[in-house]
Protein backbone atom coordinates (compact mmCIF):
# COMPACT_ATOMS: atom_id res chain seq x y z
CA UNK A 1 0.00 0.00 0.00
CA UNK A 2 1.63 3.35 -0.68
CA UNK A 3 2.47 5.43 2.00
CA UNK A 4 0.53 8.59 2.97
CA UNK A 5 1.82 11.76 1.31
CA UNK A 6 4.32 13.85 3.01
CA UNK A 7 6.12 16.97 2.04
CA UNK A 8 9.55 17.01 0.77
CA UNK A 9 11.36 19.48 -0.42
CA UNK A 10 12.15 18.30 -4.31
CA UNK A 11 15.19 18.42 -6.57
CA UNK A 12 16.14 16.82 -9.53
CA UNK A 13 19.06 17.04 -11.77
CA UNK A 14 19.81 15.74 -15.11
CA UNK A 15 22.76 15.62 -17.68
CA UNK A 16 22.76 17.84 -20.65
CA UNK A 17 23.28 16.03 -23.86
CA UNK A 18 23.16 12.51 -22.38
CA UNK A 19 21.51 10.67 -24.78
CA UNK A 20 24.18 11.97 -27.77
CA UNK A 21 27.10 10.01 -25.98
CA UNK A 22 27.99 6.37 -26.74
CA UNK A 23 26.65 3.54 -23.87
CA UNK A 24 30.29 3.26 -22.74
CA UNK A 25 30.00 7.25 -21.78
CA UNK A 26 26.54 7.33 -20.78
CA UNK A 27 28.14 4.53 -17.81
CA UNK A 28 31.01 6.86 -17.05
CA UNK A 29 28.85 9.88 -16.88
CA UNK A 30 26.39 8.13 -14.55
CA UNK A 31 29.18 6.92 -12.09
CA UNK A 32 30.24 10.67 -11.97
CA UNK A 33 27.01 11.83 -11.48
CA UNK A 34 26.78 10.10 -8.73
CA UNK A 35 30.67 10.82 -7.26
CA UNK A 36 29.50 14.48 -7.97
CA UNK A 37 26.27 13.85 -5.97
CA UNK A 38 26.88 12.34 -3.17
CA UNK A 39 30.09 15.01 -2.94
CA UNK A 40 27.71 17.72 -3.06
CA UNK A 41 25.84 16.61 -0.26
CA UNK A 42 28.30 16.03 2.05
CA UNK A 43 29.73 19.44 1.36
CA UNK A 44 26.78 20.75 1.57
CA UNK A 45 26.37 19.85 5.50
CA UNK A 46 23.19 17.43 4.48
CA UNK A 47 22.71 14.42 6.65
CA UNK A 48 22.71 11.14 4.34
CA UNK A 49 19.37 9.94 6.01
CA UNK A 50 17.58 12.73 5.62
CA UNK A 51 17.31 12.38 1.69
CA UNK A 52 16.02 9.67 -0.38
CA UNK A 53 16.91 9.22 -4.48
CA UNK A 54 15.30 7.40 -7.23
CA UNK A 55 17.34 6.84 -10.57
CA UNK A 56 16.35 8.15 -13.76
CA UNK A 57 18.91 7.04 -16.06
CA UNK A 58 20.40 10.27 -17.01
CA UNK A 59 19.70 11.73 -13.80
CA UNK A 60 18.25 11.20 -10.20
CA UNK A 61 15.08 12.54 -8.39
CA UNK A 62 16.15 13.75 -4.90
CA UNK A 63 13.66 13.58 -1.84
CA UNK A 64 14.76 15.89 0.95
CA UNK A 65 12.76 15.42 4.13
CA UNK A 66 10.83 18.81 5.72
CA UNK A 67 13.44 19.57 8.15
CA UNK A 68 16.17 20.30 5.78
CA UNK A 69 16.51 24.07 5.17
CA UNK A 70 15.34 24.78 1.56
CA UNK A 71 17.99 27.87 2.10
CA UNK A 72 20.54 25.22 2.03
CA UNK A 73 19.49 23.62 -0.99
CA UNK A 74 19.00 26.53 -3.01
CA UNK A 75 22.27 27.80 -1.90
CA UNK A 76 24.79 25.59 -0.17
CA UNK A 77 23.74 22.30 -2.50
CA UNK A 78 23.83 24.15 -5.28
CA UNK A 79 26.78 25.78 -5.12
CA UNK A 80 28.49 22.55 -4.29
CA UNK A 81 27.20 20.92 -7.14
CA UNK A 82 29.15 23.84 -9.14
CA UNK A 83 32.27 22.95 -7.48
CA UNK A 84 32.04 19.27 -7.76
CA UNK A 85 31.53 19.94 -11.05
CA UNK A 86 34.10 22.23 -11.85
CA UNK A 87 36.75 19.46 -10.12
CA UNK A 88 35.43 16.88 -12.60
CA UNK A 89 35.91 19.17 -15.68
CA UNK A 90 39.59 19.96 -14.49
CA UNK A 91 40.27 16.23 -15.69
CA UNK A 92 37.12 15.18 -18.48
CA UNK A 93 37.58 15.22 -21.91
CA UNK A 94 35.54 17.37 -24.41
CA UNK A 95 33.63 14.22 -25.11
CA UNK A 96 32.86 13.10 -21.54
CA UNK A 97 32.08 16.83 -20.51
CA UNK A 98 29.50 16.72 -18.40
CA UNK A 99 26.84 19.05 -17.25
CA UNK A 100 23.38 19.53 -15.19
CA UNK A 101 20.34 20.85 -15.02
CA UNK A 102 18.96 21.37 -11.70
CA UNK A 103 15.16 22.12 -10.35
CA UNK A 104 13.88 22.69 -7.23
CA UNK A 105 10.34 22.43 -6.15
CA UNK A 106 8.58 21.44 -2.88
CA UNK A 107 5.24 19.77 -2.36
CA UNK A 108 3.18 16.21 -1.12
CA UNK A 109 4.83 13.03 -2.31
CA UNK A 110 3.98 9.22 -2.08
CA UNK A 111 5.97 6.26 -1.88
CA UNK A 112 4.80 2.79 -2.69
CA UNK A 113 6.94 -0.12 -3.52
CA UNK A 114 8.50 1.34 -7.11
CA UNK A 115 9.03 4.62 -6.22
CA UNK A 116 7.55 8.14 -5.55
CA UNK A 117 4.91 9.95 -7.33
CA UNK A 118 2.54 12.99 -6.88
CA UNK A 119 1.75 16.23 -8.68
CA UNK A 120 4.95 17.70 -7.21
CA UNK A 121 7.42 15.18 -8.64
CA UNK A 122 5.70 15.64 -12.05
CA UNK A 123 6.28 19.80 -11.67
CA UNK A 124 9.77 19.36 -10.60
CA UNK A 125 10.53 17.13 -14.00
CA UNK A 126 8.76 19.82 -15.99
CA UNK A 127 10.78 22.35 -14.79
CA UNK A 128 14.31 20.23 -14.99
CA UNK A 129 13.01 19.74 -18.89
CA UNK A 130 11.63 23.03 -19.64
CA UNK A 131 13.07 24.75 -22.69
CA UNK A 132 13.83 27.82 -21.32
CA UNK A 133 16.26 25.96 -18.96
CA UNK A 134 18.19 23.98 -21.49
CA UNK A 135 18.47 27.18 -23.73
CA UNK A 136 19.91 28.93 -20.97
CA UNK A 137 22.23 26.34 -20.08
CA UNK A 138 23.47 25.89 -23.83
CA UNK A 139 24.00 29.10 -24.28
CA UNK A 140 26.00 29.68 -20.74
CA UNK A 141 29.42 28.14 -22.47
CA UNK A 142 31.59 28.83 -19.17
CA UNK A 143 28.61 27.41 -16.88
CA UNK A 144 29.00 24.21 -15.60
CA UNK A 145 24.98 23.92 -14.45
CA UNK A 146 22.03 25.76 -14.79
CA UNK A 147 19.70 25.86 -11.91
CA UNK A 148 15.52 26.66 -11.48
CA UNK A 149 13.29 27.45 -8.78
CA UNK A 150 9.59 27.35 -8.97
CA UNK A 151 7.41 30.17 -8.17
CA UNK A 152 6.83 28.49 -5.20
CA UNK A 153 9.71 28.44 -3.78
CA UNK A 154 11.21 31.54 -5.15
CA UNK A 155 8.72 33.96 -2.90
CA UNK A 156 8.87 31.42 -0.09
CA UNK A 157 12.71 31.15 0.42
CA UNK A 158 14.99 32.91 -2.18
CA UNK A 159 13.07 36.24 -2.95
CA UNK A 160 13.85 36.82 0.65
CA UNK A 161 17.48 37.49 0.33
CA UNK A 162 18.99 35.18 2.72
CA UNK A 163 22.76 35.06 3.15
CA UNK A 164 24.55 32.41 0.79
CA UNK A 165 21.40 33.41 -1.43
CA UNK A 166 21.26 36.38 -4.46
CA UNK A 167 17.92 36.86 -5.72
CA UNK A 168 18.80 39.24 -8.01
CA UNK A 169 20.89 36.53 -9.95
CA UNK A 170 17.25 35.05 -11.01
CA UNK A 171 15.42 35.78 -13.94
CA UNK A 172 11.39 34.64 -14.05
CA UNK A 173 10.21 32.50 -17.36
CA UNK A 174 6.72 31.25 -18.19
CA UNK A 175 6.44 28.30 -20.40
CA UNK A 176 3.67 26.01 -21.33
CA UNK A 177 3.96 22.04 -20.21
CA UNK A 178 1.86 19.09 -21.16
CA UNK A 179 -1.44 19.30 -21.42
CA UNK A 180 -1.25 23.44 -21.34
CA UNK A 181 -0.05 23.85 -18.01
CA UNK A 182 1.51 26.89 -17.60
CA UNK A 183 4.43 27.19 -15.03
CA UNK A 184 6.65 29.42 -13.71
CA UNK A 185 10.09 29.46 -13.02
CA UNK A 186 13.16 31.23 -11.73
CA UNK A 187 16.41 30.54 -13.41
CA UNK A 188 19.92 31.21 -12.17
CA UNK A 189 23.40 30.07 -13.09
CA UNK A 190 26.37 29.86 -11.13
CA UNK A 191 29.35 32.58 -11.94
CA UNK A 192 26.57 34.74 -14.13
CA UNK A 193 25.11 37.65 -12.99
CA UNK A 194 22.28 36.76 -14.94
CA UNK A 195 21.24 33.87 -16.83
CA UNK A 196 22.56 34.39 -20.03
CA UNK A 197 19.61 34.90 -22.93
CA UNK A 198 17.45 36.14 -21.23
CA UNK A 199 15.72 39.35 -20.90
CA UNK A 200 15.29 40.80 -17.77
CA UNK A 201 11.35 41.40 -17.35
CA UNK A 202 10.59 38.56 -20.11
CA UNK A 203 8.19 35.62 -18.52
CA UNK A 204 7.71 37.41 -15.41
CA UNK A 205 4.76 36.10 -13.66
CA UNK A 206 1.15 37.64 -14.83
CA UNK A 207 2.46 38.76 -18.08
CA UNK A 208 1.67 35.73 -19.92
CA UNK A 209 4.73 36.22 -21.75
CA UNK A 210 7.23 33.13 -22.06
CA UNK A 211 10.64 33.67 -21.47
CA UNK A 212 12.98 34.77 -24.61
CA UNK A 213 16.00 34.24 -25.45
CA UNK A 214 17.67 37.98 -26.13
CA UNK A 215 19.79 36.56 -29.53
CA UNK A 216 21.62 39.20 -31.17
CA UNK A 217 19.95 41.60 -29.04
CA UNK A 218 21.82 44.89 -27.43
CA UNK A 219 23.30 43.59 -24.05
CA UNK A 220 23.23 39.89 -24.65
CA UNK A 221 26.06 38.25 -23.66
CA UNK A 222 28.38 37.45 -26.49
CA UNK A 223 28.59 33.64 -26.63
CA UNK A 224 24.95 33.97 -26.98
CA UNK A 225 25.24 36.28 -30.14
CA UNK A 226 23.91 34.30 -33.48
CA UNK A 227 22.10 32.08 -31.34
CA UNK A 228 18.48 31.12 -32.10
CA UNK A 229 15.85 32.25 -29.87
CA UNK A 230 13.84 29.82 -27.21
CA UNK A 231 11.72 27.31 -28.65
CA UNK A 232 9.52 26.12 -26.05
CA UNK A 233 9.16 22.41 -26.11
CA UNK A 234 8.18 20.40 -23.38
CA UNK A 235 7.94 16.37 -23.81
CA UNK A 236 7.40 13.17 -22.22
CA UNK A 237 9.31 13.01 -18.80
CA UNK A 238 12.00 10.38 -19.38
CA UNK A 239 13.35 8.07 -17.10
CA UNK A 240 13.08 4.44 -15.17
CA UNK A 241 9.18 4.05 -14.32
CA UNK A 242 10.26 1.20 -11.89
CA UNK A 243 13.29 2.23 -10.07
CA UNK A 244 12.95 2.10 -6.44
CA UNK A 245 14.42 4.70 -3.98
CA UNK A 246 18.09 4.79 -2.96
CA UNK A 247 19.57 6.66 0.02
CA UNK A 248 22.62 8.40 0.11
CA UNK A 249 24.74 7.37 2.52
CA UNK A 250 27.68 8.95 3.66
CA UNK A 251 30.89 7.75 3.58
CA UNK A 252 34.55 8.69 2.34
CA UNK A 253 35.46 8.22 -1.81
CA UNK A 254 33.20 6.21 -4.28
CA UNK A 255 30.18 6.90 -5.43
CA UNK A 256 26.84 7.30 -3.68
CA UNK A 257 25.70 3.98 -5.94
CA UNK A 258 22.39 3.77 -7.50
Amino acid sequence: MPMAAVHHWIVVLDIESFSARSDPLQRSLRAAMYDVLHAAVEQAGIPGDALSTEDRGDGVLILFQAQVPPVQLAGALVRALDDCLREKAAVFSEAHAMRFRVALHQGLVSRDARGWSGDAVNTAFRLVDAAPLRDVLSGAGRARLAFIASDEVYRAVIRHDHRTVDPAAYLPVTFEAKHGVEITGWVTVPGYPAPPGLAPGAGAPGTGTPGTAAAGAAGAPAERQGRPSVVFHIGEVHGDPVAGDKNVHHHSGGPVRP
